[in-house]
């Protein structure tokens, strides 16, 4: 090969490093291509890519490779450098140049070094003592700073012993190796410096994601956590799908695009509660508002008492009867009052679901009479306060559960306005399905099992796992493992949630692993999954 075509072959190697280098997304990776790269254009031996720290003004190690010692160290070797830092200036202040890669930075020069054993100018005192304890011999260097878009200097790539490509002999490193390397620095600086402004975006963006969540959470001190928790369980469900090999599900893939895609549309899942009035989101029994307006039922229960004292000692007083009769109804209507106050505090509490004999006593407990604050007769409950108490379960009344439900409406137009990149296309569709049903009976749009992704329904069956186990709820107790499954299992059976990412779901354990990392001890029973409704284990 003569000299034009031989130039012309490191030309073109040199554009293929290019564009491996812009398509290389881990940074770890990006440095060590870079280095491996330098190293092959150059045919040098070895090398060590430095990244400047300018908190610290010094100069890291961070990949080091020697062929003939066959030493590798840094990037995904997984073996760390230990040797110390080059600092750029003393403690004066003044500047180092007495070492190469020092220098290089500082002046923004190529040092190229024919012989470091005969170089002026330079401390190589240290690579001298590397050479005797090894063995090896430093000869030729060649040390080119790394500059990026705005011309400042973000590392050094420094080279040693080139070989001679023909009886691989150490030499110098030529001008054409200065130039070729020099030119793969500029497109490795450009190349790092894109992928330190991607992954700085991208923590950027997850941080202001976590500070809305820390925004909606600290609202209200009954669900905090919930926007943390729901994206875990999200990614553990998806996570067993993916290694799942059975099923309709064997042939799920995640990658690690679709994996930050789902994590993030977990983490916004919830974003439209930051306009959820607090009073809603924290009501923790039915006549609660802004404070639980049952102690004002326990006022009226308080004047029901005293007019039947009122009546006995007037029916007494007028001898319209014997006192003792009159003494026994009034006990016996106090008791009655009592039990009355106590069945209205039950109801006030909010459950599972209230009996309709329990409704007909409610019913009848609001036609009591007494003297309101306007000295006229009324009902003993007001019709807000009987259509609280009427609620069949929870706390919210069928308007309050509409601005409930209207957070996911708000969700989906915060992310539709967002101009997110094709990589997360998604995020809006996982995250705003997590209250669809498979039936078509959820909100906000009706939608069907078949016009979801898998990843809405995933998130689906976390946000309510998450909520049947929470123990932060103001109105009550984080079930049990075995009770949790058991409500999932009837929402199988009844069209709510995907029944094969149920079936994952329970087989793979991921119940469990959450339970362990999120749950009361007391919480995490032994569950006994023959008892658990549309469960079926695998033949």
């Amino acid at each position: 090969m003569n000299a034009t075509d031989h130039m012309l072959h490191r030309l073109k190697e040199l554009n293929e490093i290019g564009i491996a280098l812009s398509q290389q997304r881990d940074i770890n990776s990006l440095l060590e291509t870079i280095l491996v790269a330098a190293k092959r254009i150059t045919n040098a031996d070895a090398g060590t890519l430095y990244l400047h720290d300018a908190e610290q003004r010094v100069l890291r190690f961070e990949i080091l490779r020697n062929d003939k010692l066959k030493t590798v160290m840094g990037g995904t070797s997984g073996v760390a450098i230990t040797f110390p830092a080059i600092r750029l200036y003393d403690d004066e202040g003044n500047p180092n140049h007495n070492n190469v890669a020092s220098h290089s930075a500082l002046s923004r020069e190529t040092v190229n070094i024919p012989d470091a054993y005969t170089a002026q100018g330079y401390d190589f005192s240290g690579t001298k003592k590397f050479d005797g304890a090894t063995g090896y011999r430093s000869q030729s260097f060649l040390t080119v700073p790394m500059l990026d878009h705005e011309d400042q200097v973000i590392g050094v790539l420094q080279l040693i012993n080139a070989q001679d490509r023909e009886n691989g002999e150490i030499v110098p490193f030529s001008n054409d190796d200065q130039q070729l390397l020099e030119s793969l620095a500029s497109q490795a600086a450009i190349a790092l410096s894109n992928r330190r402004l991607i992954a700085q975006l991208e923590e950027l963006f997850e941080a202001f994601v976590n500070m809305i969540n820390t925004a909606i959470d600290d609202k209200s001190p009954y669900t905090s956590g919930h926007c943390t928790r729901v994206p875990v369980l999200t990614m553990m469900l998806a996570e067993a799908v993916n290694r799942t090999d059975q099923g309709p599900l064997k042939d799920f893939t995640l990658t690690d695009k679709d994996r930050r895609e789902l994590k993030l549309a977990g983490l916004l899942h919830d974003c439209g509660k930051i306009t959820t009035p607090v009073h809603v989101v924290d009501k923790a029994t039915k006549l609660e508002t802004i404070f639980d307006r049952i102690h004002l039922v326990d006022a009226k229960f308080e004047v029901l008492k005293r007019d039947a004292e009122i009546a006995m000692l007037r029916e007494i007083a007028a001898d319209a009867g014997s006192a003792e009769t009159a003494h026994q109804a009034y006990a016996a209507r106090i008791e009655q009052l009592n039990q009355d106050r106590e069945f209205l505090r039950h109801c006030n509490i909010g459950g599972e679901a209230m009996s309709d004999e329990a409704q007909q006593r409610l019913r009848q407990i609001a036609t009591y009479q007494w003297c309101d604050t306007e000295g006229k007769m009324a009902n003993f409950l007001s019709d807000n306060e009987l259509d609280n108490f009427s609620i069949r379960a929870g706390t919210l009344t069928a308007e309050e559960r509409q601005i409930i439900n209207h957070h996911i409406d708000i969700t989906i137009k915060m992310l539709d306005s967002l101009p997110w990149p094709v990589q997360l296309k998604n995020v809006t569709e996982y995250a705003g399905g997590h209250h669809e049903r498979m039936d078509g009976k959820g909100y906000p749009r009706g939608l069907t099992r078949e016009q979801m992704s898998v990843q809405a329904r995933m998130m689906g069956i976390a946000d309510i796992f998450e909520a049947l186990t929470a123990k932060d709820r103001p109105y009550k107790k984080g079930k049990t493992l075995t009770e949790s499954l058991t409500i999932l299992g009837k929402f199988k059976l009844g069209g709510h949630i995907d029944p094969d990412l149920f079936d994952v779901f329970v087989r793979e354990k991921v119940y469990l692993d959450y339970g362990k990392q999120f749950l009361s001890p007391e919480q995490v029973d032994e569950v006994d999954l023959s008892k658990i409704p549309g469960f079926e284990a695998a033949a």
